[in-house]
């Protein structure tokens, strides 16, 4: 079996009920917001997320309404900020079709997105569970601040691994964070064991940002993004960030102060691409990411009994560091 009918075999009945509930919260009957909810049905993408709330709650207890209600919430609350995100950003295309504001427009993506962060609020309002109600809350804050962290930085000239962090911290590693959080409180988990899910997460979703930024060195038709986007767009990530600071190249550090000041042309962003692979960026960026995968797996070990619970969450973590996309 690949890797996602392996992670998929534990919880395959309870992720086509959160397909139903989700596809579900994705219907209208007005016209134009019906034609924009069809068109983000079509992008749902591997479902990595609520996949991960489902495991974790059976690892915990069992698999309630208010675990799937939980997951409903979380993933619209996910699939509104990327909406945003495309408009802030002016991103034409998103997991291989044209984002919403490129189909539509800006004004449209906006009040989809609204609409779609309060169905969310909604589903998560009929878990009837303060706690969870309150996790998922204070994620839509986190993710909005770590938005606007990262623009605050790209016109910040200091470049160090410190803000990089800072920034996944409040964004990827904030998400899985709170799925697994999520989780565990669906499934009455204790304290201890939340705050150990809540770990796995967060060291799961730096995880899964680096690797994100890593595709980013390399053209990929399947990402649906050239080598140098984020630079296109006044971002430094983990691997450049080391190459500069290992290495001083002060004309490399030149070239990055012009990237975040948007006065960059293609052919330095190349230079800079090629800088950072000829001086170990990408290396580095594998074994951080190495570090955490044994972290993870160190977590999966002492807390999952169940040997189908236990091979399927190995697999997620191998995934999110052997995926191509």
């Amino acid at each position: 079996m690949d890797y996602l009918s392996i992670i998929k075999h534990p919880i395959e009945g309870d992720l086509n009920d959160f397909s139903s509930l989700f596809n579900d919260a994705l219907s209208h009957s007005n016209g134009l917001l019906a034609s924009v909810l069809e068109h983000i049905k079509k992008r749902t993408g591997k479902q990595m997320r609520p996949m991960l709330i489902l495991l974790i709650a059976k690892n915990y207890g069992n698999i309630s309404y208010v675990t799937q209600h939980s997951a409903v919430g979380l993933e619209l609350l996910h699939t509104a900020s990327l909406v945003h995100d495309d408009v802030v950003d002016d991103s034409e295309e998103r997991r291989g079709q044209k984002s919403v504001n490129a189909e539509y427009n800006n004004k449209v993506a906006v009040l989809v997105g609204d609409y779609l962060l309060s169905t969310a609020l909604l589903n998560v309002a009929l878990t009837n569970n303060d706690l969870i109600v309150q996790n998922l809350a204070e994620l839509g804050r986190i993710l909005a601040s770590g938005e606007i962290l990262q623009l605050s930085n790209i016109s910040n000239y200091e470049i160090s691994e410190d803000l990089y962090y800072k920034v996944i911290e409040q964004k990827t590693a904030a998400l899985f964070e709170s799925c697994c959080t999520i989780g565990a409180l669906s499934a009455n988990a204790s304290k201890e064991q939340i705050e150990k899910a809540k770990k796995f997460g967060h060291e799961l979703g730096v995880i899964f940002q680096i690797k994100d930024d890593i595709f980013d060195y390399y053209d990929s038709d399947e990402i649906g993004k050239p080598t140098g986007n984020d630079m296109t767009e006044g971002k430094l990530t983990l691997p450049v960030i080391y190459a500069l600071r290992s290495t001083n190249n002060e004309e490399m550090y030149s070239i990055a102060r012009k990237v975040k000041n948007h006065d960059v042309t293609p052919e330095e962003i190349k230079q800079l691409v090629e800088f950072t692979k000829a001086n170990g960026g990408i290396e580095y960026a594998e074994k951080v990411m190495a570090d955490l995968h044994d972290s993870c797996n160190a977590y999966i070990s002492e807390n999952v009994s169940d040997p189908y619970i236990r091979e399927s969450l190995y697999k997620y973590v191998e995934f999110v560091i052997q995926r191509t996309k």
